[in-house]
């Protein structure tokens, strides 16, 4: 288990501030690099852009709960489902193989 901490690239753990267009509206969001890397995968595998990706994101929260207080936090949970859904799919299947 501590491998899986002390061989963890740093540069992940990073945060970066990137400019995002939420809609009709340019913010800046705070993220760690490994959170904004699985949003570009989510957003390319929905086939969007990644500000239409949050955009849409955005509008979802806002449609279904009438806010979004943190942004931020609900995407980085949003990236945890993500990965916990993939381990589901690792479970049940495997995982991906090279020879394929």
């Amino acid at each position: 288990m501590c491998k899986l901490f002390s061989e963890l690239d740093l540069k992940s753990c990073a945060f970066q501030i990137r400019s995002v267009r939420l809609g009709a509206h340019v913010t800046s969001i705070r993220l760690e690099a490994m959170f904004w890397n699985i949003l570009e995968k989510l957003a390319a595998e929905k086939g969007a852009t990644l500000d239409r990706f949050l955009t849409k994101l955005h509008d979802e929260t806002l449609r279904f709960h009438g806010e979004a207080n943190d942004f931020t936090s609900l995407l980085r949970c949003a990236c945890l489902v993500y990965v916990e859904s993939m381990k589901d799919v690792f479970d049940a299947f495997g995982p991906p193989s090279d020879k394929e």
